[in-house]
């Protein structure tokens, strides 16, 4: 199969590009990749992949610098409509797995029109955190597969809230996750959303890989910033929680590898 890997990271540094291919790899020859730097170089792919991993980025959703927006919104709704006509002759054809990871879930969350996605109102949301399924969520064929609260890996100064009852009903999309309950009264975001049979989407970062990111805050100079931006206490759990094999590993191992699992399973 073929993997379209979308990087919205706007030639910004980032570790994430480089996991999502260890992942591919990992595959052998049953996967194959091509890289697409959809914001710095306006690169979309077209609809002749198998598989499509969209990943996060930093900045506004609502930031379309250079115009990239246009043709990657038009790639959402080309393979939205692929799927459904394919949905209607029941898989006649290998269907479009598409998994949307941080920035680009919110973008899907903007096309889909299937919340507000709006600013956090008390800074950002950096590091590891627990995540609840919602009863729908813990029946899903991905998230059943981790417990309950699972583990992630959240970097971001965006959120999804406020959902569209009525668009969800409607497209017969599935709110999956949520994040804990926040205490200083920010309103609770969305944090997985299951848009189609073989679309998927998590604000959070499935492809961080726990044992590289520990590696890499302990870097000294990292850990100082990360200290002087978030505090201690902050910093020292994150590490503890990269460390535990059943935190931020376990749901790396699990969750990207289940989706491209069952998108190899179409072969």
């Amino acid at each position: 199969m073929k993997v379209a890997i979308l990087d919205l990271n706007n030639n910004v540094t980032n570790r994430g590009i480089g996991y999502i291919k260890k992942l591919v790899e990992s595959y052998g020859d049953a996967l194959s990749y091509d890289v697409f730097d959809v914001r710095h170089k306006n690169e979309i792919p077209g609809l002749d992949y198998d598989i499509y991993i969209s990943s996060g980025g930093p900045g506004s959703p609502y930031d379309y610098t250079g115009g990239w927006d246009t043709k990657y919104f038009e790639l959402i709704g080309n393979l939205w409509q692929y799927n459904r006509r394919d949905e209607m002759r029941r898989f006649s054809t290998k269907p479009k797995f598409v998994f949307f990871i941080c920035h680009s879930f919110q973008l899907a969350c903007l096309h889909f029109k299937i919340g507000t996605v709006s600013e956090r109102l008390h800074g950002q949301s950096f590091g590891t955190f627990p995540c609840y399924r919602t009863p729908v969520g813990a029946r899903d064929k991905y998230l059943k597969l981790l417990d309950n609260p699972f583990w992630i890996a959240d970097f971001r100064d965006w959120q999804v809230v406020n959902t569209d009852e009525n668009i969800i009903k409607e497209k017969d999309f599935k709110i999956l996750a949520h994040e804990p309950i926040q205490k200083n009264g920010e309103s609770r975001s969305i944090m997985a959303v299951r848009f189609s049979g073989t679309m998927f989407g998590t604000q959070f970062h499935p492809e961080a890989d726990a044992e590289g990111m520990s590696a890499y805050f302990s870097d000294p100079i990292r850990r100082e910033t990360v200290v002087k931006n978030f505090g201690e206490k902050r910093y020292n759990q994150m590490i503890l929680d990269l460390n535990d094999a059943d935190k931020i590993q376990r749901t790396f191992k699990t969750l990207l590898p289940a989706f491209i699992d069952d998108a190899l399973s179409f072969l």
